[in-house]
């Protein structure tokens, strides 16, 4: 099957519009548009205080980028799965682009928890995650969060409400409402392209979002995010400085 060609995805993203496939061997694609959407505010994030031990206790590493395609294969290797063949395909291209991350929880160096997802302006479209290891998607979810924040990104889309999202802080928004969020985010990127000097940072001009500014931060806090332990302590830290 063909995979999807990467700019139709970010076309459908920009409209509020995703893929999914009956099954892995499914030769189709649909598109949904959802009428009720689950989205997790940033700064609404749920740092429970088992999470924040866990995080703090140096059990995980956790990276980015550093496993896209193993990460995506991990998600669709379900029994039931909406991740064909094509949808893996045209993600790792997006992948390849620049334009889709992943975020991986490794244990003793064994890849144990994932996730990925889109980015596009200020958004983050969450697509699927998984976990081998009690709370590795958890980590994965909770620095996913640290870095959207650290970063300047306002909208997490989460797509469908699960009770487990719903407890770690994510609300159930309608469509309507969805796309003026995300409408507020890609006209604030337009506005940044029409303006260059916003990005020269013109005094009261807000910076663009930046994915990579967590690194900064951890650097600034004199950590490495090969350091598990110091390294969770500085992101739970971030999760509730403004929670």
């Amino acid at each position: 099957m063909a995979s999807i060609d990467p700019d139709l995805l970010l076309r459908a993203y920009a409209i509020g519009v995703f893929p999914m496939s009956d099954s892995r061997d499914a030769p189709d694609v649909y598109w949904v548009e959802p009428r009720r959407r689950a989205i997790l505010p940033p700064d609404r994030f749920h740092l429970s205080r088992s999470l924040r031990k866990t995080l703090r206790s140096g059990r995980f590493t956790v990276t980015r980028d550093r496993a896209f395609a193993e990460v995506i294969r991990r998600c669709a290797a379900r029994g039931e799965t909406w991740i064909n063949k094509g949808i893996e395909d045209g993600y790792r291209e997006l992948h390849a682009r620049g334009s889709a991350h992943s975020i991986e929880t490794w244990e003793n160096g064994e890849l144990v928890g994932g996730l990925y997802g889109v980015r596009l302006a200020g958004a983050f479209f969450g697509e699927s995650m998984f976990s081998t290891a009690t709370d590795a998607s958890k980590v994965a979810l909770a620095w996913l969060v640290a870095r959207l924040k650290v970063g300047g990104f306002r909208l997490l889309d989460c797509q469908f409400m699960t009770d487990h999202l719903k407890s770690l802080g994510a609300i159930e928004i309608s469509q309507k409402r969805y796309l003026e969020l995300l409408a507020a985010e890609l006209d604030a990127a337009a506005a940044r392209l029409s303006r260059p000097g916003d990005a020269l940072g013109r005094p009261g001009a807000a910076p663009p979002p930046d994915f990579g500014a967590l690194e900064l931060a951890l650097a600034s806090a004199g950590v490495s995010p090969d350091e598990p332990g110091p390294a969770g302590w500085v992101i739970s830290q971030l999760l509730v400085s403004t929670s």
